[in-house]
């Protein structure tokens, strides 16, 4: 699998730091199950924060335990593939209209706070994933030959393909594909030939902008919740 759209360094160590939402956290976190290099870059980032922190780590502990000490607890932790393990781990699955779509690590964990699946405007279904702080992100599940209107941001989208494809103006984006737009950016997604299955959060409702569509703005809330 190709993954070309990921998390800049600066989201992905604020993921590894934990200075995210819970919403960003579930979108980020997944695709770092789903890409390698993202994995590989979050496990150098947190082995850097343990060890800008050893001071620390070392006073509270107690005076018995050694910097040279602590120095092997983290070679160990480091050398004990937690990383590589997370590959491996066993993944659930998740059905929806005829398709069985495997749920990476980070999602699986969650999969019980996967709420009812709810038609959308056209050939869109959404289900709530709601997290216990009240906040949310969401499963978006596009047909094939579906198009979310021309809309704009109030805040930032984040948005992950989970599987399948679909389009904008600017690119083509498949599995563990991780989209981030702000206000400033205007797209309308769209699938073709292939369905596509998303998880995705908002800071904001989503603002459209083109012909009919612009109705929608009034109950957009509650069709792309933040």
């Amino acid at each position: 699998m190709m993954i070309k759209s990921h998390p800049g360094e600066g989201l992905l160590y604020q993921y590894a730091a934990g200075d995210v939402s819970a919403a960003m956290a579930i979108v980020v976190g997944t695709h770092v199950d789903m890409c390698k290099a993202c994995r590989r870059t979050v496990c150098d980032i947190e082995q850097k924060l343990c060890e800008d922190n050893l001071d620390t780590i070392v006073n509270v502990a107690s005076n018995a335990m050694t910097k040279a000490q602590c120095d092997q607890m983290l070679e160990a932790i480091f050398e004990s593939s937690v990383c590589s393990k997370l590959e491996n781990e066993p993944n659930e699955t998740l059905y929806l209209e005829g398709r069985c779509f495997t749920l990476p690590r980070t999602l699986a964990h969650n999969s019980h706070r996967i709420g009812e699946w709810s038609k959308l405007v056209g050939k869109l279904w959404r289900a709530p994933l709601t997290l216990d702080n009240g906040n949310q992100t969401n499963l978006i599940y596009m047909a094939p030959s579906a198009k979310v209107p021309e809309h704009t941001h109030k805040g930032q989208e984040a948005t992950l393909v989970l599987d399948g494809v679909f389009n904008d103006e600017r690119d083509e984006y498949r599995d563990g594909d991780f989209v981030l737009l702000d206000p400033s950016k205007t797209h309308t997604p769209e699938t073709r030939e292939q369905d596509c299955l998303t998880l995705a959060t908002l800071d904001d409702p989503l603002h459209f902008t083109s012909g009919i569509s612009r109705l929608l703005n009034p109950f957009s809330s509650l069709f792309f919740r933040a």
